[in-house]
């Protein structure tokens, strides 16, 4: 066999990972790669804005297909401005490898033009990562990044490759010779015991609750579907976190709403009273949780994932099962076949009665304004008008984050796109550019606030490059909303630095970029605006004029626990709470 440079054995060994597309930045670190590049016809290289974005977009790509999304950086600043997705990818378990260029190894530690001792400090927010300074253990590296990323709990895998090392030659044997560098080995198969003891409390509960998290839409078409069964057999209610909306069907009668900060009413409070609580591939996130201590206070708790770290770290439970969702599910439902378990639904009666009380809040509800657009409003019918393309959504970060949780909805995994764990602004523009180049024919919307379009709004260029019909939909309320609600809510209404009084004029900027710009101020005119946006063979900016001072209800103030919600504007965070979560002023 002939030998290779290391550049050559990069995209060799992509190729051998079936690794279509790249989103990258090139830079003087990593010329020897995009040479090799240029040389091949078998992967797209996406040439972003911005390295953050690149990383973003590879999320995008790879939670809209379930593969692996892949980035190519440059030394120094290209691989530091990484870090931000690098993060967010790893909060959320998204399996991402990023390939970052390096000084020459005989300059490593030198101060060198664009050295960044990026492998220490990547090591918190990766799963993994590499710096390769031996051309042998390359291509050992690359394939055990592939490995690494999407097996177990997914997540970022970062390589480094000094430059010297891309101009080497070694032989490369291909993908199932090469030796990986790795001994991580997740185990996938849940106990026997762990199965049974699962079933048997399933078997005893009178008031449980499904809690779904992202770890069923990571484990694949085979969780949702296994989850699907299993909820139907046991007839249970069901809520989801913001990163497991579309596990579980959400038009769904036993589908109480999100849950958490910004949830339901119904599924908070079925969450603080039920007797047992199944958390599938979910992490009991604060925004979730809430005050711990007063946390689903008088139940059992059965907490399935893949991820053994996750288990009793912030929430103590009585029953761990550990494996891929897919395979405990599948169990639990042959195991509850086999053992003919019936749940009747007398058994469980009274408790879909207080559901249904709780229910009848309709704690989403909101007053349309003959003048003003609400945010709700505006978001409803956006989800009206194209439930029948299943569009794929992507999110910014703020209340039209929350609001799009709430008021859009998701009957299948992998059409939820948004930044759950790291909560970064700027996420939706360039992620919604991965999920279109991963599905060309898709209608995507990055539904957005003016605040966080704005931290990544140079993307607008790539997207205009490569000819993507990404639609945005900005909810403008001249506000950072979250921040200035909190404030209005905890901090006396002292709204600091959180108005935006120098935005752009957003048609005319999405017409710089050779996008289509469209603003709609009327609530009459809401329907017409959106039907425009989808009808156009191209990017759109669309901003719609939202009511400034609207607020996200239902809110859990931080620090207060489930029955302590607000449900609109007239509840106070320092009024006297009752037992069934209503305050009273």
């Amino acid at each position: 066999m002939k030998k290779i440079t290391g550049a050559k054995i990069v995209i060799e060994s992509l190729i051998q990972e079936n690794v279509k597309v790249i989103f990258g930045y090139p830079g003087g670190a990593v010329l020897p790669i995009y040479d090799e590049l240029f040389k091949q016809k078998k992967i797209r290289h996406i040439l972003v804005r911005h390295e953050q974005a690149a990383v973003h977009a590879a999320e995008g790509y790879a939670r809209s297909t379930g593969k692996v999304g892949v980035v190519l950086v440059t030394s120094g600043p290209g691989a530091t401005n990484t870090v931000t997705g690098l993060t967010d990818a790893m909060m959320d378990s998204v399996p991402v490898v990023c390939l970052s260029g390096q000084v020459p190894t005989h300059m490593i530690g030198n101060d060198a033009f664009q050295e960044a001792d990026i492998v220490g400090i990547t090591r918190p927010c990766t799963k993994h990562n590499y710096l390769v300074k031996d051309i042998s253990k390359l291509a050992g590296a690359i394939h055990s990044a592939f490995y690494i990323a999407k097996n177990g709990r997914p997540g970022p895998v970062l390589v480094d490759i000094p430059k010297d090392i891309q101009t080497f030659k070694t032989i490369y044997e291909g993908k199932k010779l090469t030796k990986k560098i790795s001994f991580y080995k997740p185990s996938l198969e849940p106990s026997a015991d762990e199965i049974d003891k699962a079933v048997e409390l399933l078997s005893k509960c009178k008031k449980p609750i499904f809690y779904v998290g992202g770890g069923v839409v990571n484990s694949g078409s085979k969780a949702s579907n296994e989850l699907l069964k299993l909820m139907k057999k046991t007839g249970f209610p069901c809520t989801q976190t913001l990163m497991g909306l579309g596990a579980y069907p959400m038009s769904d009668k036993q589908f109480l709403g999100m849950l958490g900060m910004h949830g339901t009413y119904e599924a908070n409070l079925a969450m603080y009273n039920c007797d047992l609580m199944i958390c599938v591939g979910a992490r009991f996130g604060d925004r979730i949780t809430g005050k711990v201590s007063g946390f689903s206070p008088n139940s059992k708790k059965i907490h399935m994932d893949i991820d053994a770290s996750s288990f009793n770290k912030s929430v103590n439970v009585d029953l761990t099962v550990k494996g891929d969702l897919s395979r405990i599910l599948k169990l639990i439902n042959e195991k509850i076949t086999k053992k003919n378990i019936s749940f009747k639904e007398s058994k469980y009666a009274s408790w879909w009665k207080q559901i249904n009380i709780w229910r009848s809040r309709n704690c989403l509800k909101y007053k349309q304004s003959k003048k003003l657009i609400k945010p709700q409003y505006a978001l409803q019918r956006l989800n009206e008008l194209t439930k029948k393309f299943s569009p794929f959504i992507t999110t910014e970060v703020g209340q039209h984050q929350m609001w799009a949780a709430q008021f859009i909805e998701f009957n299948k995994p992998k059409h939820w796109m948004t930044s759950g764990g790291l909560g970064t602004m700027g996420y939706g523009l360039p992620a919604a550019m991965g999920v279109q180049i991963a599905h060309p024919k898709g209608l995507v919307i990055d539904v957005a606030g003016e605040a966080s379009i704005l931290m990544n709004i140079q993307e607008m260029s790539t997207i205009r490059q490569y000819r993507l019909p990404v639609k945005v939909f900005i909810l403008n309320n001249n506000y950072m909303g979250m921040v200035r609600q909190w404030q209005e809510l905890l901090h006396g209404n002292r709204l600091s630095e959180s108005y935006m009084e120098s935005l752009p004029d957003f048609v005319k900027l999405a017409e710089s970029f050779g996008a289509t710009g469209l603003r709609v101020e009327n609530p009459n005119e809401v329907d017409d605006v959106i039907k425009e946006m989808i009808k156009i063979n191209g990017a759109v900016i669309c901003d719609v004029v939202v009511d400034p001072a609207e607020n996200c209800f239902p809110m859990i103030p931080s620090g207060s626990t489930h029955n302590q919600m607000l449900l609109g504007p007239n509840d106070k965070v320092d009024g006297e709470i009752s037992e069934e979560g209503m305050v009273l002023v």
